[in-house]
C-alpha cells in the first residue's frame, strides 16, 4: 500500500522518515554499514568509522534505523555480549539511492564551494 501526505505537515509520515534519512549520521552509517557487507559491524566499529558521532547518538540513531526496519540488531550470547549491525534488504535500497546523491555532492562539490565563497564576499542587501 502507498501512502501519501502532506510533506508541509510535522505529521506527514513521509516528511518524518526524510527528516530521518537526511539525518548526516543517519546517511554516514548506512554507508559505513554498506561498505561491511553482510556480517555487519560491532558498536565499537560504527563509533570509530563516524568520526565525531557521540556513543549516545550512535545507540539512538541505530535504535532508530532498526525501528525503521533498516538496520538488524543481533546479540551474541557472549561475556560481554557482542552487537553486530547490519543493513536489511531494505537499507540497502535506500544506500542505493544515498549513493546516488553522495555522487552529486561529490561531482558538485566544486561549484557549491565557489557559490558559497561568492556570497561570503557579496555585499550584504
Amino acid at each position: 500500500m502507498t501512502t501519501t501526505g502532506d510533506l508541509f505537515s510535522p505529521d506527514c509520515p513521509t516528511r518524518q522518515l526524510l527528516d530521518r534519512i537526511g539525518d548526516k549520521w543517519t546517511s554516514m552509517l548506512v554507508k559505513l554499514l554498506a561498505e561491511r557487507g553482510p556480517e555487519g559491524a560491532r558498536f565499537s566499529e560504527l563509533l570509530r568509522g563516524a568520526t565525531g558521532i557521540s556513543q549516545k547518538m550512535l545507540s539512538q540513531t541505530l535504535q532508530k534505523l532498526a525501528a525503521d526496519g533498516l538496520v538488524e540488531r543481533e546479540v551474541e550470547p557472549t561475556v560481554p555480549p557482542a552487537v553486530h549491525y547490519r543493513l536489511t534488504e531494505l537499507g540497502r535500497s535506500l544506500e542505493e539511492s544515498l549513493a546516488l546523491v553522495r555522487a552529486w555532492a561529490e561531482a558538485h562539490m566544486h561549484e557549491i564551494v565557489d557559490f558559497r565563497r561568492a556570497a561570503s564576499v557579496a555585499p550584504k542587501a
